[in-house]
Parts: structure tokens; sequence; C-alpha cells
């Protein structure tokens, strides 16, 4: 059997989420079918992480086995045909028998994107979180430190969250502006269920004065979900790199 290894981009705004649902359109189903009218058998793809309804990816990875002898050449060109314009296969790679997308990742970055404006942009629809307050990105770059190391996340989990074990280790978090959008971009070893937009959404209530500064360590301590920012809105949230080495350590 030959295993795949492929990177894909795709905008969620479409889709509930990456993983195949009984009721509702996910990225997962689309491929699948891609790739079944491409090589003619049905293949389920291993995905590396699940992401949420909305939520976008520019750099997924997804494995699957196949004794197809397809080259990864004509399946980057196949599948592109094929798919909606929404979803983009970057590359393609033979990797080891052993490789699978989700068990092998070492890491992952993500990177929230606010429009940062009273006015409203239409180009922005579906693809960046609109928040009118005025943000001071030193002073949330700053507060965001507190969360880099390892720490029990389990304050800045959805309540739907069946993780046992809810420790996690952030090996950086930055927030920067550009213009009127601000970008907080965040790297750790594995991420809870609505984590990132609940840290991103405690950062927004820092900015707004109704969380001190210096309150995320008293935070992490809790343990408290109900202590915590809100859950910022999917839209602004992109998978943005996946990591199966050591990338992940620094980012300058």
């Amino acid at each position: 059997m030959r295993n795949f290894k492929v990177k894909m981009a795709y905008n969620g705004a479409m889709y509930h989420g990456f993983q195949r649902q009984n009721n509702a359109l996910a990225v997962q189903q689309v491929v699948e079918e891609a790739l079944e009218t491409l090589i003619g058998e049905k293949i389920t793809i291993n995905g590396c992480s699940r992401t949420d309804a909305g939520v976008h990816a520019r750099d997924f990875c997804f494995s699957f086995m196949t004794d197809n002898s397809i080259t990864c050449n004509g399946l980057v060109l196949g599948l592109n045909n094929l798919l909606p314009d929404d979803i983009a296969i970057l590359s393609c790679e033979e990797a080891d028998s052993d490789f699978h997308a989700r068990f092998c990742c070492k890491g992952k970055e993500y990177e929230y994107v606010i429009h940062n404006s009273r006015i409203k942009n239409p180009f922005y629809k579906d693809t960046a979180y609109r928040y009118w307050y005025p943000i001071d990105e030193k002073k949330l770059d700053k507060a965001a430190q507190d969360f880099v190391g390892e720490h029990d996340f389990k304050a800045f989990c959805s309540a739907d969250c069946d993780k046992e074990i809810t420790v996690r280790t952030i090996h950086y978090f930055h927030v920067r502006r550009e213009g009127d959008m601000v970008y907080f971009n965040v790297s750790g070893d594995g991420f809870l269920y609505n984590m990132v937009r609940i840290m991103v959404g405690t950062l927004l209530y820092i900015n707004e004065g109704k969380i001190g500064e210096n309150d995320i360590p008293m935070l992490l301590k809790s343990m408290d979900r109900t202590k915590a920012g809100v859950t910022v809105p999917p839209e602004g949230l992109y998978l943005n790199k996946v990591y199966y080495g050591n990338e992940t350590d620094e980012k300058d």
C-alpha cells in the first residue's frame, strides 16, 4: 500500500468543520468524494485536525493509503480540477507506511484575524471578525505571554470538551497590527475545544478592561471557564501551520 501525505487549504465558511457529519456538509466528505471520482475507490482520509464549523485552514495535512498507481502530480492536478474553489490541494508526497496526519502531528499554529474598525468591509465577510473597540495590540501581546509554557487550560476550553487531560504547552503567542487588521498567532503542542477562540476572547476582555492585564495566571489556576473571556466567532480563526518536526519551539 502507498501512503500519501497531502497538504490543502480551505475557506471553511460553507462547511460544518473538517470531520464528516451525518447531517451537514464537511470538508472531509467533499475531498473523499473527489478522491473516489479521481481514483475509482472509496477512500477515508485522516485529517490533522477537526476544525469547527466556519473555521479556515491555510496549511491542513491529511493522509490516506491506496494501491492506486496515480502520481503525486496527478493527484494534485486531478483533485484541484474536481474540488470547489474554496478548497485547494497545495502539495502531495509519499510518506512512510506508519505516517498518520493526526497521530504524527507534533504541534500546530493558529492565527486569529480581527478587522479592528467601526466600518465594516464586505470583503472580510466570513474571513475575519470585525471588532470595533480600539485594540491596544502592544498591551495584548504582553498579556499573551502569560499563556506561554505548560499549563492546565481547563478554564480555556468549552464545556463540551471531552478531554480528561487539559494540560497543554504553548510555544509562543504574539499579537501584531497591520493597519486595521490585528493578528493573534499562537503555537502549541495541542489545543482543546475552542481553546484559541477563548484565549483571544480573554485578551479582548483585557483590552476592554473587563479582566486585568495581569490576571491570566490567576485564570489558569482557577480552572473555571466562567472566569475567562468570551468565545470569539469562528470566522476569524485559521489553522495556519501543522508541524511534524521540531519547528514549533520559537518564532521571532
